[in-house]
């Protein structure tokens, strides 16, 4: 494919998802915080249960550490979407939810080949949708009922650079920094019943602000005298101070939509503070027939403050996970599915926000695979997952995500020698 071709199709991409970017799935377990982190796994890291922090690949960005970058030699483009559906049930109601928005849009070229590779990506950072509807009488007004409505919508996203520089045959370490922006809406009406008006309250918060994080990579390759690599991996990101601005205004509106009353109540500036985290892997893979890898993440959200003040009652956050994919034959050239590669994952993780008083666990399983078109590939994956318990949180959510993607790989930007 050519130059201009590539670039065309990135761009068609890039139109086609404007106005889904962040259009996920509705979800409560959105509500906490600044909502619900997306990571930076990118779909072949999706198949194998989100793991990445310690296995280099050859073949796709290493977007989770950006230690691994070096390990990318080529010039290297990805496109991401992801489609998800989620029933949310309690004892007495269930609800199906569903959307899709664009994961990812990531490059990668060397700047010197197998010594220092550069990496810039525009993904989500969080997400956040929800509404939630109650209704209460009041004794004093005839036990007249009035209604209640509570919905967010918006999330962050981050811009990132990131760099891996090999610092000798088997360590390299990498940095990376991200601006993070967007807005979060969160709206607040109420109705008694019978009235021609609704009352509303909407905070609009807006951040834009900077975040670092680092990576390290250890790998050993030609062990026990044929091709195994051992690879150990960690990514540190750094507890960082957000600034946010915060517009709150009130409107009283018919119940056809109209509006009476807009006037602003205050405006306010302050800090979002998110505290630091830390992911570390291992692998063990044979040349790019086949890997496996298991990551552990930590992050103490107790430490978490926000403008909005909703940063009580957040605990500490883990992580485990374990993945692994397997590619036949790579060079087969008489079989097609033996080029393909198959992954599969697990993954136990536990929520920084309590549900009920009791801490929130998730429960998932991957599948996935990428299908070779040259140099490059089309990668698909699948999780589905459960979290929450009924017995425990009230509320319980299970949920498929499918994923799909492109790589592009080629060699631009490569000087070429000649002899």
């Amino acid at each position: 494919m050519s130059v201009f071709k590539k670039l065309l199709f990135l761009g068609i991409i890039v139109v086609a998802s404007a106005d889904v970017w962040g259009q996920a799935a509705s979800s409560p377990f959105t509500t906490f915080g600044i909502g619900e982190p997306y990571g930076n796994s990118l779909i072949h890291n999706q198949g194998v249960a989100g793991t990445g922090v310690a296995q280099p690949q050859f073949w796709y960005i290493n977007n989770q550490n950006p230690a691994l970058l070096v390990f990318n030699s080529l010039t290297s483009f990805e496109a991401g979407m992801v489609y998800e559906q989620r029933k949310i049930k309690s004892d007495e109601l269930s609800e199906k939810t569903s959307g899709g928005n664009m994961s990812y849009l990531v490059t990668a070229f060397p700047i010197k080949t197998n010594k220092w590779t550069t990496s810039l990506g525009l993904m989500p950072y969080t997400n956040v949708d929800f509404s939630l509807q109650s209704d209460t009488t009041f004794s004093t007004d005839n036990d007249r009922p009035a209604y209640f409505y509570e919905s967010a919508s918006g999330g962050l996203t981050q811009l990132s650079w990131s760099n891996g520089v090999r610092i000798s045959k088997e360590m390299s370490v990498g940095l990376r920094a991200s601006y993070i922006f967007g807005p979060i809406d969160n709206v607040y009406s109420n109705q008694l019943s019978g009235s021609p008006y609704v009352v509303t309250i909407q905070e609009k918060t807006s951040v834009s602000d900077f975040n670092f994080g680092v990576g390290y990579s250890f790998s050993r390759d030609s062990l026990w005298g044929k091709n195994y690599r051992v690879s150990a991996g960690a990514v540190y990101n750094f507890g960082t101070t957000l600034g946010a601005k915060r517009n709150d205004r009130f409107f009283r509106t018919t119940a056809a939509g109209d509006t009476l009353e807009n006037y602003q109540l205050g405006r306010s500036r302050g800090d979002i503070e998110i505290p630091a985290g830390l992911t570390v892997g291992l692998s063990l893979s044979r040349g790019l027939k086949w890997a496996v890898s298991t990551e552990f993440s930590y992050q103490d959200w107790s430490n978490f403050k926000s403008i909005n003040e909703d940063d009580e009652g957040l605990e500490e956050s883990w992580r485990v996970a374990l993945g692994g994919e397997i590619t036949p034959d790579p060079v087969a050239l008489g079989s097609y599915l033996k080029r393909i590669t198959y992954r599969g994952g697990v993954s136990l993780e536990q929520y920084p926000f309590l549900a009920n008083g009791k801490s929130v666990k998730d429960y998932g399983a991957s599948i996935g695979m990428s299908l070779p078109a040259g140099r490059s590939n089309v990668n698909l994956a699948c999780k589905i997952g459960r979290r929450g318990d009924r017995a425990q949180n009230i509320l319980e959510e299970s949920y498929v995500k499918i994923y799909f993607g492109i790589t592009f790989n080629d060699t631009w930007f490569i000087k070429r020698k000649f002899d």
